[in-house]
């Protein structure tokens, strides 16, 4: 069974950085598609940035590709969202989430079969 732990949020000005992290129990990243999805109160959840099992491509949403950053750390295994410039709007419960096949769309957070528990950003002055 793949479990994942999200861990990195916190509260923080607007124009500040933060590390997101997810760690991966039970399966390998290489074998699992990766994504973080954020979901802000009384709006749908939303893809943000994903990382692909086979070859570690990454994808974006348009309102955060100049901004954040997706990783992965294979001895860690661990994927990381590095996010710069953040903004009020970016205030969400992060979720990272995965899957043992290529999801398309990536964005689409009814085929991922796992979760993490969520973790809390708070972008305000």
């Amino acid at each position: 069974q793949v479990q994942l732990v999200e861990s990195g949020g916190e509260s923080v000005q607007p124009g500040d950085s933060l590390r997101l992290s997810c760690v991966v129990f039970g399966d390998i990243l290489d074998r699992l598609t990766v994504t973080w999805f954020r979901q802000a109160p009384g709006k749908e959840r939303e893809g943000v940035s994903c990382i692909s099992h086979s070859d570690a491509s990454t994808y974006y949403a348009d309102d955060v590709k100049a901004r954040f950053t997706i990783s992965r750390d294979a001895a860690e295994n661990t994927v990381y969202l590095q996010m710069n410039s953040l903004k009020p709007e970016d205030s969400a419960v992060y979720f990272c989430a995965a899957d043992p096949r290529w999801v398309a769309p990536w964005s689409d957070s009814y085929e991922y079969s796992y979760w993490g528990q969520g973790t809390q950003v708070t972008v305000s002055s």
